[in-house]
């Protein structure tokens, strides 16, 4: 089968700049209070269910992984960068890090507690997208939880090059409602919802939800 394009761009451009984007990044989401509460309660529901189990997809360099893990999770990371993937494993030697893409993941069917896609589905194409979330849905439990960071909008941004290097990398802003309709069509039931302003490094609002998966 032949690889959808926007899969060869984002793997090639995460390649090219991974060094870089993990320096740029490297206070991960210290400086983030909002983000970090809504891991935190994402990381109380996985515990709660009594599976905690969980992967972190679309991983990058690890800090979300890192973090969730110190919350008590049983989780590892998966991300469709090797250079990522190889960066994550030398600066987070204790967790388990491996390439792969959330449009084919190899995850037994019910195995999890939770999943979380932090920032990673802004660049899957919307009719691509509905497919990622019934294969997150497969994968989890009844009653596991799935956690979303992403640009709150309604716009694609294209960029060419970024942190000095050439990219052909895609971002899609999109409104909460919208994906929260597509995890309903999915089999997930939205939990809880939040929103925040930009910070002065942002250039939009930034969104977030967590979902159940339903029996």
């Amino acid at each position: 089968m032949t690889e959808p394009d926007f899969l060869r761009d984002t793997r090639n451009s995460y390649n090219a700049m991974a060094i870089d984007y993990a320096e740029n990044f490297k206070n991960g989401i210290d400086d983030k209070p909002v983000d970090r509460a809504v891991l935190a309660v994402f990381a109380e529901l996985v515990r709660a269910s009594g599976n905690t189990d969980a992967v972190d997809v679309g991983s990058g360099p690890g800090h979300v992984t890192e973090y969730l893990k110190s919350l008590g999770l049983n989780i590892y990371g998966i991300d469709l960068s090797s250079e990522m993937v190889e960066l994550a494993r030398r600066k987070r030697p204790g967790i388990r890090f491996e390439e792969g893409s959330m449009t084919a993941l190899d995850l037994a069917e019910g195995s999890l507690g939770g999943i979380c896609a932090w920032y990673s589905t802004i660049h899957v194409p919307l009719e691509q997208l509905s497919g990622v979330f019934a294969d997150f849905r497969r994968a989890l439990v009844p009653g596991g939880h799935l956690v979303l960071g992403f640009q709150s909008g309604d716009e694609l941004k294209h960029y060419d090059e970024g942190f000095g290097h050439k990219l052909s990398l895609d971002f899609y802003r999109r409104s909460p409602d919208l994906v929260a309709g597509l995890l309903n069509e999915a089999g997930f039931e939205v939990y809880a919802r939040a929103e925040r302003e930009p910070d002065p490094e942002e250039k939009t609002r930034q969104a977030y939800l967590i979902a159940r998966a339903l029996g």
